[in-house]
């Protein structure tokens, strides 16, 4: 999947793309308007114009320009990164987008960045909660922004016709959102102009556009929705593909984690019953077999495989007592769960009918486990997704290429393996 992104000015273009990475993708700014990235590694590309300040034609000229190098590029989403203070030729660009793009082509602009205390209510853009005509930009010596009136602002500048989705049906939710977009395309409105004073607004409205597929959503925006919604098309775009992950550690934080995944996914876990694991008879083989069955069978149903140890119903297994009662060292009991889940793994991925996008793994013993199993030599390290995340991809044996993010079992907050999954998704 390839992003690409027009930004009318270097740093702002710049401040998107470092978004972009924390999703996952190989980011590169182009400072040269007509030209594109040299690597096959490069996944998504921000493309400098330099056009804030320029002149109409030269403007129209270099936008022309960067669609038809990502059109060459093979780019799956065109978003247009504008200022968050309305400054430039706004209008004018979205235009050209529009034109060279074809009927299908809508542009969503949503200037809110709240992060940096930018927000879109009732169609103003407010700035730390003051009329961005009343701050400094208001005295920008090219081009003065005297009016926060958003619609306003684009319309000035642009041929299509421009309307404005409130607040109260952003805050309505992502489906609300969806309905009131469509009735305004119907409308014939080209360009939209949406409210968003939360980052969860702004997940909404990028739910809301990767939902209609009929048409080509443009993100116009400072940043916060180009992310959102390359993440949203994304998902959209993936379910030939599937992320497999493998969870023992048995934790408060993991069983945080693997709820908070849960939620955001719509996933449900697989659950391995460990005590039938820390054995040395058949049970283990049994257990084993059942679980990749079952697994096989939700593969139909679901896109991230979540199999794990943790469940909410089984009782914390005591090795000590265990080891005492089997005559087997605790060790050797916590290798044979390791040993299990690293199976049950390797031949789910051996024998899926759909491609494998991506493992993840909890815990040094599971991770262990698991390349010994699939007989990997190593693992490539190529990123640090966060502290004790490391992305990377398995050396030789079964899983060969094969993307990987590893996790220590107590590491990272809530969001750390869905997170991890994003990451992995992002780079399919």
């Amino acid at each position: 999947m390839k992003i690409g992104v027009i930004a009318d000015d270097l740093t702002g273009g710049n401040g998107t793309g470092v978004r972009l990475t924390k999703l996952g993708f190989d980011v590169a700014t182009m400072v040269q308007y007509d030209n594109l990235p040299s690597s096959d590694s490069i996944n998504a590309i921000i493309v400098d114009t330099d056009s804030r300040y320029a002149r109409e034609d030269i403007a129209q000229m270099r936008v022309k320009k960067v669609i038809e190098n990502l059109t060459k590029w093979g780019v799956n989403v065109i978003c247009k990164r504008i200022d968050s203070t309305g400054r430039g030729n706004i209008g004018i660009e979205i235009d050209t987008l529009l034109t060279e793009l074809g009927e299908k082509a809508i542009a969503v602009v949503v200037p809110s960045f709240p992060d940096s205390g930018r927000v879109t209510a009732g169609g103003y853009l407010l700035v730390h909660g003051v009329p961005v005509q009343l701050t400094d930009v208001a005295k920008d010596p090219v081009i003065p922004v005297t009016q926060s009136f958003v619609p306003e602002i684009v319309q000035k500048q642009s041929k299509y016709p421009v309307s404005h989705i409130d607040l109260e049906t952003v805050l309505a939710g992502k489906d609300e959102i969806e309905k009131a977009i469509r009735e305004k395309i119907e409308l014939g409105d080209r360009i939209l102009v949406l409210d968003a004073i939360t980052n969860e607004d702004i997940e909404a409205l990028a739910g809301a556009m990767a939902n209609i597929k009929e048409y080509q959503m443009i993100p116009a925006d400072p940043g916060p929705l180009t992310a959102a919604y390359s993440k949203a098309f994304s998902r959209q775009h993936i379910k030939d593909k599937k992320i497999i992950v493998t969870v023992g550690s048995v934790t408060s934080n993991s069983t945080m984690q693997l709820n908070y995944l849960m939620e955001k996914t719509n996933s449900r876990s697989i659950y391995v019953d460990p005590e039938k694991l820390a054995t040395l008879d058949s049970r283990w083989d049994e257990e084993v077999t059942r679980v990749i069955n079952k697994t096989l069978e939700e593969m139909d149903k679901q896109d991230i495989l979540i199999i794990t140890t943790d469940s909410p119903t089984a009782k914390v297994l005591n090795l000590n007592e265990l080891s005492k009662e089997l005559g087997f060292s605790q060790d050797s009991l916590a290798k044979r769960i390791a040993d299990g889940l690293g199976k049950i793994t390797r031949v789910v991925v051996q024998n899926s009918k759909y491609e494998i996008g991506g493992c993840f793994s909890s815990g040094g013993d599971v991770t262990a486990s698991l390349c010994s199993i699939v007989r990997a030599e190593g693992i490539k390290l190529i990123d640090e997704i966060s502290p004790l995340v490391a992305y990377g991809q398995f050396i030789g044996g079964y899983f060969d290429g094969i993307p990987l993010v590893t996790k220590g079992g107590t590491a990272g907050d809530k969001k750390a393996i869905y997170t991890s999954v994003k990451y992995l998704e992002a780079k399919f």
